[in-house]
């Protein structure tokens, strides 16, 4: 048996990242939140776990991020870091941040400005410094699905494939990707750091001979766990060598893997 297994963002959602400097109050959508986070030795992408068109758009904005996960009990998860930080430490290390609820949703409506639905992406997070504690970037992401996924995902089923995602976004944005290109919810991995990815991979090995697809450091864990690791820059064209150089095929489009002997 065979499986391929998708990141989500760039690879199968076209993304607009809206991405607030707190330091200088700047929105910028020209920036990777994986190279910020690899820019510094000592960072974490944290994901809300909660949906950002209704509960942070409306949230209180002068509350601070911490007030705001702790008082609505707001699961969040890391979804990508430069360090070896657990979800336990972010808590504590943001407690006296004063980084507040206006700034996500800054970040929110410059994503919705641009007709981008933050329900099929990772929603909305932050990036910490985890040595000083400092949030550092707001952060909203919002996609659309490129044209060409749904085709290739019912292909792939046609030739027996089975069908997993496995992304660093957020898990309910995933639940409704998976809704729109039938796939089983639970073949559904969400905010999945790099570690994780190569551990799904690995587990899938041991009943499928797997293909991993993605486009980012992220991925490339699994890219070189899997049987078969594959890049697409239909996001990215300058793809960085690192993750390019992990790949055993790079893509310029989605529907490219169908002529991957595999």
């Amino acid at each position: 048996m065979k499986a391929v297994v998708f990141d989500n963002s760039g690879t199968l959602i076209s993304r607009y990242r809206a991405i607030k400097n707190l330091n200088s109050g700047i929105i910028y959508d020209n920036i990777s939140s994986i190279d910020l986070v690899d820019e510094h030795p000592h960072r974490a992408l944290v994901v809300l776990q909660t949906d950002p068109s209704s509960c942070l758009i409306n949230a209180r904005p002068d509350q601070t991020i911490h007030q705001f996960i702790v008082r609505n009990k707001v699961p969040f998860d890391i979804s990508y870091s430069s360090s070896d930080v657990q979800k336990d430490e972010i808590l504590p290390l943001i407690k006296n941040e004063n980084a507040e609820i206006s700034d996500i949703q800054d970040t929110i409506h410059a994503v919705s400005n641009k007709n981008y639905n933050v329900q099929i992406c990772s929603g909305s997070g932050f990036i910490v410094n985890t040595r000083s504690g400092d949030i550092e970037f707001t952060i909203t992401a919002g996609g659309k699905i490129f044209p060409e996924v749904s085709e290739v995902v019912e292909e792939l089923k046609k030739r027996s494939f089975h069908i997993y995602v496995a992304s660093g976004d957020r898990t309910k944005s995933l639940m409704e990707l998976a809704s729109y290109i039938h796939i089983p919810s639970e073949n559904v991995f969400g905010t999945a750091d790099a570690r994780r990815k190569r551990e799904i991979v690995a587990g899938l090995k041991e009943r499928y001979k797997v293909m991993m697809v993605g486009n980012s450091a992220n991925d490339i864990l699994a890219l070189k766990e899997a049987d078969m690791g594959v890049i697409t820059t239909q996001q990215d064209k300058e793809t960085s060598r690192k993750v390019m150089e992990a790949a055993d095929v790079v893509v310029g489009n989605i529907k490219e893997i169908l002529d991957i002997d595999f």
